[in-house]
C-alpha cells in the first residue's frame, strides 16, 4: 500500500461536492483524561503550537472546533490570560492507494493475481506498464482526523484529550471537520479510551 500524506488543509482545500443539507457522519473515536467530576466545564482559548501560530488554516480549524466547544458546555474567554482551560487542534489526511491485490478478494477484479502482475512483468497491460494506468487499477480512500488537547491554564496539566477519524473517498470539506470535533467531543467529560463508533449531524 502506497501512502501520500495531506497537509492540514482539509478544511480549505473542500473537495467534498454534494446537495446542501443535514447528513450524518460517523467516526471512530477515542478519549483520554481526568476530568474532576465536580469541575464544570467554563472558558476556554484556543492555544497554537509555534509551528501553527501564522497558519491561516489554524484559524479555519478553530473555526470549526467552536460548535463542538459550545455542545460540551464551554464559553469562549475573552482573552487566553483569563480562560479556564486552553485548547490545542490538530488535523491530518492520509491518502491511502490500494492495488487490487491489496484486497484479500483480489480475483473479483477480472482475474487472479497473475493476470495483473503477469503483462506488467512483460511491458504492461496493452504496452504500457501497469502503474501508469492511474485509478484503473488503484482505489484511492482517505483516512481523515482530528484531535483536541484540553490543560488546565494555571497548572498546565493536560486533563482531557480526544481524537475522532473516519475515511471516504474524498479529503472532506468544513462541514465534516466541523462534524468531526463534534464526534470527539460527543462523550465529554467522560473518558472512553476504548476505541468506539460516534454518529453526529452534520450541515453542509
Amino acid at each position: 500500500m502506497n501512502r501520500t500524506p495531506v497537509l492540514l488543509g482539509i478544511v480549505a482545500a473542500a473537495s467534498l461536492v454534494a446537495c446542501s443539507g443535514p447528513y450524518m457522519v460517523s467516526a471512530d473515536v477515542n478519549s483520554y483524561g481526568n476530568w474532576p467530576a465536580d469541575r464544570a466545564a467554563s472558558t476556554y482559548a484556543f492555544e497554537r503550537l509555534p509551528s501553527q501560530q501564522l497558519s491561516k488554516r489554524q484559524g479555519e480549524l478553530e473555526d470549526s472546533a467552536r460548535a463542538a466547544m459550545e455542545k460540551a458546555g464551554f464559553k469562549p474567554a475573552a482573552d487566553a490570560k483569563t480562560a479556564d482551560v486552553l485548547v490545542t487542534l490538530g488535523a491530518r489526511v492520509s491518502a491511502a492507494e490500494r492495488a487490487p491485490w491489496d484486497d484479500p478478494l483480489w480475483w473479483r477484479w477480472r482475474g487472479g493475481y497473475s493476470y495483473w502482475r503477469g503483462p506488467a512483468m512483460v511491458g504492461g497491460l496493452g504496452g504500457v506498464p501497469w502503474r501508469s494506468h492511474g485509478d484503473f487499477l488503484y482505489d484511492r480512500r482517505f483516512e481523515r482526523e482530528v484531535a483536541v488537547l484540553m490543560r488546565d491554564r494555571v497548572s498546565s496539566e493536560p486533563i482531557y484529550e480526544a481524537h475522532a477519524s473516519n475515511d471516504g473517498a474524498t479529503m472532506g470539506d468544513a462541514a465534516l471537520v466541523t462534524a468531526l470535533f463534534g464526534a470527539a467531543l460527543n462523550d465529554f467529560p467522560a473518558a472512553k479510551p476504548e476505541s468506539h463508533r460516534v454518529t453526529v449531524q452534520a450541515v453542509r
